[in-house]
């Protein structure tokens, strides 16, 4: 049986804090917001735990002037559980992909397997360059070969994360914080 948020929060560490997380994401905004000065990225947001960070992210971008034409997709390999399978994709982008500048916006790069999957989609749509923004990076060393964030937020330890977008069994993506699972 699984634990409910709350039992799972009382003996949960809390590895990044609300002001960590923000600090991190207005670093990213600034380093987007130069590399994309003069063009409007097609901004794609991984839902859904990428919505927490890609709406922060937005409004970021949008203090510094940096324009965005926003759409999402949703692809998973979770679906619920906290180890991943086949990647299934519930939606596809509308916007036309060709041609265009694409950032990828997820709450975590873990392996990778979900974002190369993404990536390679994006790419047979045409896309001119394909960069990708994750919140967290997972410390460790099982990536998919050559997969890497361009935009990093924060660092978590290799250990089951949700809060700000991530999720515990589909519960406490709307915590305003990263936390890890007890060990």
């Amino acid at each position: 049986m699984t634990a409910s948020l709350e039992q799972v929060l009382a003996t949960a560490d809390v590895i990044h804090d609300r002001a960590s997380v923000d600090r991190a994401i207005a670093a990213m905004a600034a380093d987007i917001a130069k590399d994309y000065e003069g063009t409007v990225p097609v901004y794609l947001t991984v839902m859904h735990g990428g919505m927490p960070f890609a709406a922060q992210l937005a409004m970021e971008l949008g203090v510094l002037r940096q324009d965005l034409e926003f759409d999402y997709l949703h692809a998973t390999r979770y679906r619920g559980e906290t180890s991943g399978g086949e990647l299934v994709w519930k939606h596809r982008p509308a916007t036309a992909l060709q041609g265009r500048r694409v950032l990828l916006v997820d709450d975590i790069l873990d392996e990778g397997h979900t974002m190369a999957g993404i990536v390679a989609w994006c790419r047979a749509q045409g896309a001119s360059e394909v960069r990708i923004a994750a919140l967290a990076v997972k410390q460790h060393d099982r990536c998919v070969e050559g997969m890497c964030a361009d935009y990093v937020g924060l660092q978590v330890p290799d250990r089951y994360v949700f809060g700000f977008g991530m999720d515990y069994h589909e519960q406490g993506r709307n915590l305003p914080a990263i936390y890890a699972l007890a060990e």
